[in-house]
């Protein structure tokens, strides 16, 4: 991506907490190393305790990556009570959203995600350094691959 992508001016976004994003539909929430450092040392966990209790490993490539499990609703595994359980140390995917490539790859998907988040378009505008540092977090944090 160029200088020239349509976003040089900012965008607004600011999370409404409506849970779209976390709830009641089936996606995956991949983790890095770091994300499950962050996870583990906040639940007191070992790596293998952690990611037999709140992972699922999902077939990709040659291997395997692990994203965070679901409920049986579709839910996000620390979604209760109104709100994520680990939200100070949520994983990087999620810390970065709506500032990943795929949307940010034309004003046209932007507007489409915009159909499904209500925060897209309201609130903090967020300037072009800090959407290209949200696309470099989920470069430098690239999800823990396995077998």
């Amino acid at each position: 991506m160029g200088d020239d992508v349509f976003y040089t001016e900012g965008l607004n976004f600011s999370c409404t907490q409506c849970s779209r994003c976390c709830r009641h539909d089936s996606g995956y929430v991949f983790l890095s190393r770091q994300d499950i450092k962050k996870l583990t040392d906040r639940l007191k966990l070992t790596e293998d305790e952690f990611v037999d209790r709140y992972c699922t490993t999902v077939p990709f490539g040659f291997g395997h990556q692990i994203s965070l499990a679901e409920k049986a609703n579709k839910d996000c595994i620390f979604w209760g009570d109104g709100g994520c359980s680990v939200y100070e140390d949520r994983p990087v995917q999620c810390r970065t959203y709506p500032f990943w490539s795929h949307i940010l790859d034309s004003e046209e998907r932007w507007k489409n995600e915009a159909r499904e988040c209500p925060g897209i378009g309201i609130g903090k505008q967020h300037n072009f350094i800090e959407i290209r540092n949200a696309l470099a977090a989920r470069v430098r944090n690239q999800p823990l691959r396995r077998g």
